[in-house]
């Protein structure tokens, strides 16, 4: 083995270790764009450890195998993101960290250079992610966090939240159950902070299908919901046994029955019953518009 200068027709110059006229052992190549690679050859190709520093000052240091960047290396841009882990045919690819200039950070698992397996994400503004990702995306289970308080843990598809999950928000409201395309879908339970419940179903983040409304002092709602709003047949019943079951359209009274302990109105209801009522749909309304902001 020599050390020798090859000049080749495409403008690329090699000196260093040759063996049967190929680069092999140590060695500089430079390339006609500026580009240039210091460090192990083998048969011709770039193996073993070497840098290889682009003319814009992108440089990667570490290994390499067959002309390609394999095993442990270090990736720099020039803006300052960076990347230290493992590789594997030229792309990052088992564990590994990258961090960007602004304190953004990915440490965890890549595959084919995208982010891929178990790994925790923390962004500049303080949000953080750990659990799943796929192909780049936050997939399978994870928990994501926000500085104010706000928790989620749950699945995620494609980036979304999706799947079953609960979100707890940071004035203690909390949603447990189904999620699609990061919204409330499906079947589900909503605890508000004075100990409001909603459990039964949700579409478009809004009750809606059949679902039971608890207040703190004990009154109940136990019928369908459109749009957010009690409508269709439902049932209201008070901590003093009265009951009002009958229709209701968008929050109001339609027609229906109200049952006291000791006597019956059908079809006509009493006027104090009805602003009884529409206080409580009012109460409703007011607790979900403030703790569903997400």
């Amino acid at each position: 083995m020599t050390e020798e200068r090859i000049e080749y027709e495409d403008g690329l110059v090699y000196v260093g270790d040759v063996k049967d006229g190929l680069p092999h052992g140590r060695g500089t190549m430079t390339y006609p764009d500026g580009a240039k690679y210091e460090g192990e050859y083998k048969d011709g190709k770039r193996d073993g450890r070497g840098t290889h520093t682009l003319a814009d000052g992108e440089k990667y240091e570490g290994e390499w195998k067959d002309g390609s960047a394999h095993g442990r290396g270090t990736m720099t841009h020039p803006d300052g993101e960076k990347y230290e882990g493992e590789y594997k045919d030229g792309n990052m690819d088992g564990r590994g960290t990258m961090t960007y200039p602004d304190g953004e950070k990915y440490e965890g698992e890549w595959k084919d250079g995208s982010a891929h397996g178990r790994g925790t994400h923390t962004l500049a503004d303080g949000r953080r992610y750990e659990g799943e990702y796929k192909d780049g995306n936050m997939d399978g289970r994870g928990i994501y966090t926000w500085p104010n308080g706000a928790k989620y843990e749950g699945e995620y598809k494609d980036d979304r939240r999706d799947g079953r999950g609960t979100f707890i928000w940071p004035n203690g409201a909390k949603y447990e159950g189904e999620w699609k395309d990061n919204i409330m879908d499906g079947r589900g339970t909503f605890i508000w902070p004075d100990g409001a419940k909603y459990e039964g179903e949700w579409k478009d983040d809004k009750r809606d299908g059949r679902g039971t409304f608890i207040w703190p002092d004990g009154t109940n709602y136990e019928g369908e919901y459109k749009d957010g709003n009690m409508d269709g047949r439902g049932t209201m019943t008070y901590p003093d046994g009265t009951n009002y079951e009958g229709e209701w359209k968008d929050n109001e009274i339609v027609n229906g029955r109200m049952e006291y302990e000791d006597s019956t109105y059908e079809g006509g209801i009493k006027t104090e019953d009805v602003i009884n009522i529409k206080e409580s749909v009012q109460k409703n309304n007011d607790i979900s518009d403030t703790a569903l902001e997400h």
